[in-house]
């Protein structure tokens, strides 16, 4: 499985110069918008998204006829994939965190007159967000990959995701038809409280299901 996730990361390395820019990129936005929290979801994102590029590497060169004949189980194949969405996932969270209190305090440094007060708190509940976030897109999207190739397995994830945000209007729509009314008060102090363990949780249990509904399909493929 330590070969899979090298081999990989070395598919990865192409993307050495689009981290850099994206970085950059986060960098003037922060400087020229004081918008502290964009930088580490937009990373944590970006990371995510090339995290599942690997599925595109495999079908383009066939890999997977090849690898299914190495001395691997299925599971440990399907794992590899998975060990490496998480990682990808959370090192995205944390390089969006370094770069962010990195670029607050060099505008302290050079804008004494105009301090940023940066929430460490509310910081750290953004990119649990936007790990939460990446999660439920690679929780939908991978079993899509091994059920319907790269290709359609994008397709249908992005099908998918629209008939989610569809189902979330709709709900919001008739609550707000029935006159029922949702404290928005009592929600933050909530989420102040147990939004980390709650947000961790629940993207353990989205990697999880995901996991066990790909080794389903990937153990019943044939090449």
């Amino acid at each position: 499985m330590k070969g899979l996730i090298i081999k990989d990361l070395l598919n990865l390395s192409s993307y050495k110069t689009t981290l850099f820019l994206i970085l950059i990129f986060c960098s003037m936005g922060m400087i020229g918008t004081d918008a502290v929290n964009f930088a580490p979801t937009f990373i944590t994102v970006m990371i995510g998204m090339i995290v599942l590029s690997t599925f595109n590497y495999d079908e383009a060169s066939h890999a997977e006829k090849y690898i299914v004949a190495l001395p691997l189980t299925r599971k440990e194949i399907v794992m590899s994939k998975y060990v490496l969405a998480i990682v990808g996932n959370i090192l995205g969270g944390i390089i969006g965190i370094i770069l962010t209190i990195i670029i607050v305090n060099v505008m302290n440094v050079i804008r004494p007159d105009d301090l940023i007060r940066l929430d460490y708190q509310g910081l750290l509940v953004t990119v649990i967000s936007g790990i939460f976030g990446v999660a439920l897109i690679q929780a939908i999207q991978i079993p899509s990959v091994y059920r319907f190739g790269a290709e359609k397995g994008r397709i249908q994830m992005f099908l998918l995701i629209f008939l989610l945000v569809l189902m979330i209007a709709g709900v919001g729509f008739l609550i707000t038809k029935i006159g029922f009314s949702i404290n928005m008060e009592e929600i933050n102090h909530f989420m102040n409280r147990f939004g980390i363990p709650v947000l961790i949780l629940v993207s353990a249990g989205l990697y999880y299901i995901s996991y066990k509904i790909s080794y389903k399909i990937f153990k019943k493929k044939e090449y």
